[in-house]
């Protein structure tokens, strides 16, 4: 059967681009990939796959698409196997190269697991991340604090000196994969590659492990880490101290260590933001003749002055008595809510002075209690 023309194969034009025939064979490649295809669409697909394989491999070579451009298939020699880049059995060395710089992106490349190799073969791996959470009180929240905490770290096991072998003995080359880490699975004709299930990337085995350690060349201890708390943090922002999370395999990098701020109930204040809230109790006499009350805030103590007739519930805002967040140029507000006592425990005078008092409002009418003729009103009108 006469062989289609490479340029109708890819479905491009014979002046398109390199880029353009790469698109081409990408989308043709994925619609024809044989693990996307099963049943009796499978052969189909695997010849269309091939052939648009074979396609790009000429078009995308230089010398190769000018041959072919000047003497068409005659020009690249298709009864000579298209050598080490052709379709045949021997000739899927050089897809194997084209399928992975197509299709690296899905399969992740071809270093595996998410490692990375040194020069001996081995995978090196970095190390997990650390959570640690950290409870602190609001007011080392708003003004920062140097503190000291304690995590768990693993150091050299000394009795191995970090070999993980038994002391007088040494570990041995895998021989699974001679030391590479790694192996190759030949599925087709794709190969893949995957941690050694031998030695676990590590390219080695012991025969005699530490009694230490267990084989695991090291040993765990506490270390102490000095944080610095900045100030205006809030609760769930995270700190993160680079290279203090758990050490990497076969010398890769450590992971890091992430401090996350958890903040202490206040007895007084809320925080909002950069607001803080609090309420103050005040006595019926004070919220009735006003005066003067001295309230709380982080840093310094601040005062009031209650208007005559204060109710419960009023709000006064104090500009800048709150706190300064991380990323504010200006510290938030505090808020202070009043909240008028009753008096509990009375004396028998007590009792007598205020029923005086209330016979007096009576007398009155409404224009002590204009809250409560308000109310009276709402109520008349809704059972009319």
């Amino acid at each position: 059967m006469a062989k289609r023309d490479y340029y109708e194969v890819l479905g491009v034009p014979k002046n398109a681009t390199d880029d353009d025939i790469k698109k081409a064979y990408r989308k043709l490649a994925m619609k024809h990939h044989p693990d996307r295809n099963q049943g009796e669409e499978a052969k189909k697909a695997e010849e269309k796959f091939k052939e648009a394989k074979e396609a790009y491999e000429m078009l995308s070579d230089t010398q190769k698409r000018a041959a072919y451009d000047q003497f068409g298939h005659a020009g690249v020699d298709p009864n000579g196997g298209m050598g080490r880049g052709g379709p045949g059995p021997e000739g899927f060395g050089g897809f194997a190269e084209a399928f992975g710089d197509i299709f690296g992106d899905i399969f992740g490349g071809s270093g595996g697991g998410g490692g990375a190799r040194r020069g001996g073969g081995q995978q090196v791996f970095r190390g997990n991340d650390l959570s640690y959470a950290m409870e602190i009180t609001l007011e080392e929240a708003a003004l920062g604090k140097d503190s000291q905490i304690r995590i768990p770290t693993w150091d050299t096991c000394e009795p191995c000196r970090g070999t993980g072998a038994k002391p007088g003995t040494s570990p041995k080359t895998c021989s699974t994969c001679n030391g590479a880490g790694a192996v190759h699975m030949r599925q087709g004709f794709f190969s893949i590659q995957q941690t050694c299930p031998a030695c676990q990337g590590a390219g080695k085995v012991i025969p005699e492990p530490c009694m230490t350690c267990n084989g695991a060349g090291r040993i765990k201890r506490q270390k102490t880490l000095e944080v610095k708390i900045p100030a205006g943090i809030n609760e769930g922002m995270r700190i993160r101290s680079t290279g203090n999370g758990e050490p990497g395999t076969n010398g890769g990098p450590p992971g890091d260590l992430y401090i996350e701020i958890r903040i202490k109930a206040h007895e007084i204040f809320e925080r909002d933001g950069d607001d803080l809230h609090c309420k103050v109790p005040v006595s019926m006499t004070t919220a009735a003749l006003g005066g003067t009350i001295e309230v709380p805030s982080l840093s310094t103590k601040a005062e009031i002055e209650l208007p005559e007739g204060t109710q419960h519930g009023k709000t006064f805002r104090l500009r800048g008595k709150g706190i300064k967040g991380l990323r504010s140029s200006y510290p938030g507000d505090l808020y202070v809510h009043i909240t008028v006592e009753t008096p509990v425990r009375l004396t028998d005078g007590q009792r007598k002075l205020l029923r005086e008092l209330d016979e007096s409002f009576r007398k009155s009418g409404d224009r002590h209690s204009p809250n409560a003729k308000s109310w009276t009103d709402r109520v008349r009108d809704l059972f009319k």
